[in-house]
């Protein structure tokens, strides 16, 4: 089947979220996935299907960072998803 993964068109047999993430190699616990433009929850991830034309933003988690760098560090599998760049990992402003 055809998804779209972060938007860039990707050809996947996985036939749920689970299978899909398994598939990619990826730690479920480091991963948040929105399907169709809503947040699934981690625990449905293996009951929900895919289906072809689906459109996923999948963002990964990395720790660390630094002072300067407050942010989680999250990383979507190619670039900067558009759902970050919105501000889903944006860095906290500090305090004056």
């Amino acid at each position: 089947m055809k998804l779209t993964i972060n938007g860039e068109p990707q050809a996947s047999s996985a036939e749920t979220l689970g299978a899909l993430v398994e598939h990619l190699g990826m730690k479920p616990d480091r991963v948040a996935i929105e399907l169709n433009r809503e947040i699934v929850p981690r625990d449905q991830w293996p009951q929900t299907p895919l289906h072809d034309g689906d459109r996923l933003e999948i963002v990964h988690f990395v720790g660390g960072g630094s002072e300067s760098s407050p942010c989680m560090n999250c990383h979507p599998l190619h670039e900067l998803s558009s759902r970050a760049q919105r501000g889903i990992c944006s860095s906290p402003q500090k305090a004056n």
